[in-house]
């Protein structure tokens, strides 16, 4: 198992140079002047020269991007064209808010999907099974952008019991948890479901049924915990997706995390925060697999013995 994460961990990193390689290289095909960005549009041709040879736009583009690399070692992202700040310090600001965010959506999930999976599996083809269904298929059909906004106009708006926007406090949580939450939701309850049904289904259930256990602990001890293997599988995948998939939901509320910052930037072409933005939260997404892949191996003894 210790040769197996090993392997897995240097796996990380030319994983992570390749993902900045293709970042870096995209960011440079996008058909605007860098230096109208950082100079303006009215820099003399003397100042023009000089921020060229400064910020190294004289060379070709693997001696910039080797350039690059070397100062993001060194803890140096650059500088934001719009505000001037270090954009290590722009990230420093929005990853926590970010973090929150995804951290409480993801409890929230859980917390409902795994239960209702569970419960729709044990009742199946009752009217508990079917509602529980119908809320998983309305929970991935809701645009999230969609459903934030109903959130808005009636507990903000109309009832004026949440505030609509802002980070100012727990209350200001609430609404952007509960829109990013929904989709996690339906899809947990969903596998939960199938997974929990694959499971009942096994020749060791029927074993303990018929020595006498009592549906509800042969259920509890037997059947859950082998039922949510594939559920802490997807968690490690599912955190990758909330940091990545945060964004809309930032914007709408006016949270002011990784996903805002980069819609913003993006909106002032401010390519130094954008690119930074985006290889962290591919790097988030690769250790996110990577957890999932050590989180199902932990869990599954039969995972553990494949890659001993």
């Amino acid at each position: 198992m210790s040769g197996y994460l090993i392997r897995r961990v240097l796996l990380l990193f030319p994983m992570a140079l390749l993902l900045s390689a293709v970042v870096f290289w995209s960011i440079r095909l996008i058909p605007v002047d860098p230096l109208s960005l950082v100079l303006g549009p009215f820099a003399t041709p003397d100042q023009r020269a000089m921020a060229t040879e400064k910020l190294g736009l004289d060379k070709p583009v693997y001696v910039q991007y080797w350039l690059y690399m070397k100062n993001v070692a060194q803890g140096d992202l650059g500088q934001s064209t719009r505000s001037g700040k270090e954009v290590s310090a722009l990230i420093k600001h929005a990853l926590p808010y970010t973090l929150l965010l995804g951290g409480v959506s993801l409890i929230i999930a859980h917390l409902i999907a795994v239960p209702m999976g569970i419960l729709a599996a044990v009742k199946q083809n009752t009217i508990v099974d079917q509602a529980a269904m119908a809320f998983a298929m309305i929970g991935m059909a809701v645009p999230a952008f969609w459903l934030g906004l109903l959130l808005i106009l009636f507990f903000a708006v109309d009832l004026k019991w949440l505030p609509a926007i802002g980070a100012d406090s727990w209350r200001h949580l609430i609404l952007p948890a509960a829109t990013l939450s929904l989709e996690g939701t339906a899809l947990t309850a969903r596998m939960t479901r199938s997974s929990t049904l694959e499971v009942l289904r096994q020749d060791y259930i029927r074993v303990a049924r018929a020595k006498g256990l009592s549906e509800r602990r042969t259920i509890r001890v037997h059947a859950v915990r082998n039922a949510l293997i594939p559920i802490i599988s997807l968690l490690g995948l599912r955190l990758g997706w909330i940091i990545g998939g945060s964004v809309i939901v930032e914007q709408i509320f006016a949270w002011p995390g990784m996903g805002r910052l980069l819609v913003e930037s993006v909106l002032n072409r401010d390519y130094p925060v954008v690119q930074a933005v985006l290889v962290m939260l591919g790097i988030s997404v690769i250790i996110a697999s990577l957890l999932a892949d050590v989180l199902y191996a932990l869990v599954d003894p039969r995972v553990r013995d494949a890659i001993r």
